[in-house]
């Protein structure tokens, strides 16, 4: 196998996580990828699979995101 053919056969681990923010889910998402950058290497993608809030006297007061993030494994 080629080396230009090893930089396009990539074999990725999901992670599913859920952040958090009182800001936006836009926030929520980063706050999460950001966390999980701190531990997990080579994060190349991620896609929303849940979005979720909390309503406190009628006002948004939180939202939480659950997001898979892609990672490519070592080796």
């Amino acid at each position: 196998m080629t080396k230009k053919n090893e930089a396009k056969d990539h074999v990725y681990k999901i992670l599913e996580l859920v952040g958090s923010s009182e800001k936006s889910i836009e926030d929520a998402v980063q706050n999460a990828v950001a966390r999980a950058s701190k531990t997990i290497r080579d994060m190349k993608w991620f896609e929303i699979v849940q979005t979720r809030g909390h309503i406190e006297d009628g006002t948004v007061r939180h939202y939480q995101v659950t997001v898979r993030v892609g990672f490519t494994l070592e080796g």
